[in-house]
């Protein structure tokens, strides 16, 4: 009796861990597949959505694969462009001709690549929130028999393969796109366990092993979460299972970077100048369309380059949100404001020079400051990285090293023995 409650308590808590495990983070993705026969034998877009219900999200797809098909008749297909003008998919997948992307430059660059942005640029016009994932696919078991006698780089698995991926890769980074590496993961796979048979008998067409490799590798990039965790086996033996899944995480998952995962996501990004109590906001971000400022005094603006005038001296955190559909990205940064009480008729009670300045900066001072005055300098950030209190000569002559000082913009203020803010001016160091 104890023995059995205590497999009872066993079972319950493997189901916790797995049940915990598969419900953190469930997302749903809506995935519109653009191929031919590589895509539709073995039904590789519902084994990607088995894969992803194994572990608790969801694959909302459809598809447009008729058999040979390549990009350039994907582009006048009225199935294809009436599923891309749908709209509302959170990626499209692009997969050509299994042999065309191996072709010479010439002809690769007149029947390929064109045809791929034609594709890209309809999806991102009907779809302005997807991603295009371009489907890196394999070499022939034995290279391409058919073409060899005209093109000898295909001759082999080896040629033919590494001019796919070589292909696949320009493809997606000239559309900003990401890739599915699955021919990487292929390549990976017949070096380090070449009894997995991913072909079939045809020695072109993938197996379920080859199948179950590329549906792994979309999953990765598509949710971008650990694919060897996932129960799902497509019926494979335990090794051929456990080999393509730790196969996928090592070449796919692993290296997402590498794959244009995250590389075209909004990037916030920015620099700002400091005049007196009012910052000028210069926006570098990249791959973002809107954007939200917040100037850490209750003020906001949502302009692309504003200029944010602050009331009083202080410290403010300012922080950018960039954005373009539902992805966003947050730049924070810090603002010191010492120019707020300045005294416009203090602009002309003393003058720098040379300015930029390499060694010595010359402070000529008006009487009206007298001889006693004390000097701060700050980095644009402001940050005090001078402070001193300085005599200046009868004739108001005043002379600071700045030698030590790296090349950059500096803030110059200038106080009476009173303790008055007269100036604030900038000086560059070359």
């Amino acid at each position: 009796m104890y023995a059995m409650r205590k497999s009872i308590l066993l079972v319950t808590l493997v189901l916790f861990i797995c049940n915990n495990a598969i419900s953190q983070n469930p997302q749903t993705k809506r995935v519109l597949f653009i191929g031919n026969s590589y895509t539709y034998v073995n039904d590789l877009p519902q084994m990607l959505a088995d894969i992803a219900q194994s572990l608790g999200d969801s694959v909302y797809f459809e598809s447009s694969t008729p058999g040979g098909y390549t990009f350039q008749q994907h582009t006048t297909d009225a199935t294809t462009l009436s599923k891309i003008n749908s709209g509302n998919w959170d990626y499209v997948v692009l997969q050509e001709q299994s042999q065309r992307p191996s072709f010479p430059q010439s002809q690769v660059e007149q029947e390929v690549f064109p045809y791929a942005r034609i594709l890209d640029s309809i999806i991102n016009l009907a779809n302005p929130c997807a991603e295009t994932v371009f489907y890196m696919t394999w070499g022939r078991k034995n290279g391409d028999a058919s073409n060899c006698q005209y093109w000898p780089p295909v001759c082999t698995y080896e040629g033919m393969d590494a001019l796919l991926r070589e292909r696949y890769m320009v493809m997606a980074d000239s559309n900003k796109a990401i890739v599915s590496p699955v021919g990487a993961v292929w390549n990976y796979l017949r070096k380090n366990n070449p009894t997995i048979e991913l072909y079939s008998s045809d020695e072109s067409h993938p197996s379920i092993a080859g199948t179950y490799a590329a549906a792994l590798s979309f999953y990765s990039v598509i949710f971008q979460k650990d694919p060897s965790q996932s129960p799902f086996t497509a019926q494979l033996n335990l090794y051929e299972s456990d080999n393509v899944k730790n196969a996928v995480k090592a070449v796919a998952y692993d290296s997402l970077s590498y794959w244009n995962i995250g590389k075209y996501q909004p990037q916030a990004i920015y620099c700002f100048v400091i005049t007196g109590n009012q910052v000028s906001f210069n926006n570098h971000s990249q791959n973002a369309d809107s954007y939200l400022w917040e100037f850490g005094d209750g003020s906001t603006s949502i302009l692309e380059n504003p200029t944010h005038t602050y009331t009083a001296n202080g410290t403010y955190t300012v922080k950018l949100i960039a954005s373009k559909c539902p992805l966003a990205d947050t730049n924070t940064q810090t603002v010191i404001i010492i120019g707020v009480g300045v005294e416009e008729e203090g602009t002309s009670l003393f003058r720098i020079y040379p300015n930029p300045v390499k060694n010595l900066l010359n402070i000529v001072t008006s009487k009206e400051l007298g001889q006693e005055i004390e000097i701060s300098v700050f980095d644009e950030k402001g940050k005090k990285l001078i402070q001193e209190s300085a005599q200046c000569s009868s004739e108001g002559l005043f002379r600071m090293d700045v030698s030590d000082l790296i090349s950059g913009v500096y803030i110059l203020q200038i106080r009476s023995i009173r303790d008055k803010i007269y100036k604030v001016v900038r000086f560059i160091k070359p």
